[in-house]
Parts: C-alpha cells; sequence; structure tokens
C-alpha cells in the first residue's frame, strides 16, 4: 500500500507523538509498504509562538494538493489537528475519498492552561475535525470512553510501542548524584504539571530530563534539582536505566511513551492514576498510582525491575504498525480527480 501520512508535528520536536510516527512509518516500511509524510519541513514554515520547536506551515494547502495529486496514495492518514491537517482534511472532503485521522494531544486542555480558552469550544472544533474520518485512533481505551462521551463517533484502538533494544536495563552508575534518583523526562511546560514533581518531599536526588518553556522557572525556583536538558539516544536511555524510579507527572498526556522506556529500562514508575498511566500500568508490581505523588514515588522504590522489563516487552512496533494499518481507510480505485474543475479533463 502507498500511504500518505500528514503531520503538524515531526522533527525537531521531540515528543510521544513525532515518536509514535516516525517508528509506525519505519515499521510500515519494513513491512514492505511505501509511506510518503506530509510534514512542516516540506513547506514554507512559521515557529509557534512560545514553542519554537513547532514548526506550523501556513498556506501549504496548494502545494499539499499538487503532491498529493502526484502521489495518488492508497490511503490517507491525518494525524495532527494544525494547519497541514487542516489542509489534508480539506483536499479528502473535496475529492470525496475517503481518510483516516488520530488523537495524540489534549490541546483543548493545553490552550485553557495557557490563555482559559473554554474547553468547550476547542472540544467543538476538534469534534469538527474528526467528524468525517473514517476511523479515529485513540491510544487507550480510558481517552476512547472519554472522547465518546464528549460525542467523538468512529473510534478505535492504536496502541504504542518500546525499542526494547535502546531502553534496557543497564548499570546505574551513569549518574552520580545521591540515591534514590527520582527522574522526569519530557517537555517541561505547564501543561505537563513538572512542579508537581519538584515540590515533592523525597529524600536523595530529583533529576529533569527535557527542555521547555518552563525550564527557566523552574530551574531557578528548584535549585536542589539537577536539570540536564534534552536527550535522546544512547544517553535517554542511560540516564533512564540510571534512576530508582521515574515519576509522571502529567494529567493531561494521551499515552505517555516515556512510561513504557522507564519500565523497559527496568524502572518502576510513580504516576497520578488518570488515563494514559492507568491504561500503561495495569500492574501494579510495575508502577504506583496515587494521588498523592509522593507517596506513589516511594512505594515505587520498592517494585520489581525485572517485572517493569517484562511488562514493557508486551509493546512493540511492529504491532502498533500493524494495528494501525489495520484501521486504514483504502481509496479504491484510482477515481479521485482533482478539485479545480479545469484539471479535471484530459487536454
Amino acid at each position: 500500500m502507498k500511504l500518505a501520512l500528514i503531520s503538524d508535528a515531526w522533527r525537531p520536536q521531540v515528543n510521544g507523538v513525532v515518536t509514535t510516527l516516525t517508528h509506525t512509518c519505519a515499521a510500515l516500511k519494513k513491512l514492505g509498504h511505501v509511506v510518503e509524510t506530509f510534514t512542516p519541513d516540506r513547506f514554507r514554515n512559521y515557529p509557534c509562538p512560545t514553542y519554537t520547536e513547532i514548526r506550523l506551515a501556513l498556506g501549504c494547502g496548494g502545494k499539499l494538493s499538487r503532491l498529493l495529486d502526484k502521489l495518488e496514495p492508497d490511503a490517507v492518514h491525518i494525524a495532527t489537528e494544525g494547519p497541514l491537517g487542516l489542509a489534508g482534511r480539506r483536499y479528502c472532503r473535496t475529492r470525496k475519498i475517503p481518510y483516516t485521522s488520530s488523537f495524540h494531544t489534549r490541546f483543548p486542555e493545553y490552550v485553557n492552561l495557557r490563555f482559559k480558552f473554554p474547553l468547550s469550544w476547542a472540544y467543538a472544533f476538534l469534534r469538527w475535525f474528526h467528524g468525517a474520518s473514517e476511523r479515529v485512533m485513540v491510544a487507550t481505551p480510558s481517552l476512547q470512553g472519554e472522547l465518546e462521551a464528549l460525542g467523538f463517533r468512529n473510534l478505535v484502538l492504536w496502541s504504542r510501542g518500546v525499542d526494547a533494544e535502546l531502553f534496557r536495563p543497564r548499570a546505574n552508575t551513569f549518574l552520580a548524584e545521591q540515591r534514590p534518583i527520582f527522574l522526569y523526562a519530557g517537555r517541561v511546560a505547564v501543561e505537563k504539571s513538572v512542579q508537581d514533581f519538584l515540590q515533592l518531599q523525597l529524600p536523595g536526588t530529583k533529576v529533569v530530563v527535557g527542555d521547555g518553556p518552563q525550564r527557566t522557572e523552574l530551574e531557578a525556583k528548584y535549585p536542589a534539582a539537577r536539570f540536564v536538558g534534552c536527550k535522546m539516544g544512547e544517553e535517554l536511555a542511560s540516564h533512564f536505566a540510571a534512576a530508582d524510579v521515574f515519576v509522571f507527572p502529567s494529567r493531561t498526556d494521551t499515552f505517555g511513551l516515556v512510561l513504557l522506556e522507564a519500565l523497559a529500562c527496568g524502572v518502576p514508575v510513580a504516576a497520578y492514576p488518570v488515563p494514559g498511566p492507568r491504561d500503561v500500568i495495569t500492574d501494579f508490581s510495575v508502577g504506583s498510582l496515587d494521588e498523592d505523588l509522593g507517596r506513589a514515588a516511594l512505594t515505587a522504590l520498592h517494585l520489581d525491575s525485572e517485572a517493569c522489563r517484562r511488562h514493557a516487552l508486551q509493546y512493540s512496533w511492529e504491532n502498533c504498525a500493524r494495528q494501525f494499518f489495520g484501521h486504514l481507510a483504502p481509496i479504491t480505485g484510482r477515481s479521485v480527480r482533482p478539485a479545480v474543475w479545469w484539471k479535471r479533463f484530459p487536454t
């Protein structure tokens, strides 16, 4: 199959959406499919205010349509609800071809936290955006239930994976800080509730891996914590494996790939009992979920490293890609015509 994947989220962003899409594309290619990505780097793009690493492909509709017409894809998947996602949606609706989409990020909560934009208005937009999709892929049963209650339709489950070769148990001597080491990894931003972690009264050392708009403020406010910045690949995995507990304070993530990455390194998890952690930490021998995050962190100190690793190995990117592929909406035949009427007829 020849797949067109349209996403506003792409490198240089470092987040769960980009990780999911890049691993899924790679796994699909290994399975013999052709995947072409339509991402901001292929268009004139501009930095998003407050998040310069996010690039917005404003005015991309014409070029995207020409590229898609040239590709003649067998299926179209729209991964995000930004400018490229909107242009992809318009392309498919104009040509009356089926497509799928996915719900990755709780943008209503994010913009509400920053700008007090009403949740009901934002969810109304997302219902409209996803309303014509043949299927809307979501990461967890909890999220599926929440969205169904909000009026979303055609929801299907698309789980996640972990690179268990990269994220593996290692010697914990990589970090020399006083133990126990409680580690957070992810974007340092208000929607991630990193301050909930930093203000906990815990023994040992708190380590923050990642960057974001709140880093300068929090680094000044919590000088006892160690902020190491953004890490990738082997260096990131080494930080995970050197921790005693991975603390995940977010209440807004739809899954939390870092949970699987920590578990694959043999590191137990402490988190709030909310969607995402609640769907991943289904075995309480590998993580502690508690509204008292400090209590969860202390409980997780005594959990079994080997059980954590076994739990993570249930997830693979190949299975994730096969599930994704099974939900796609094939475009039957080659009846797709350009939307502009004078291009519909041969000259």
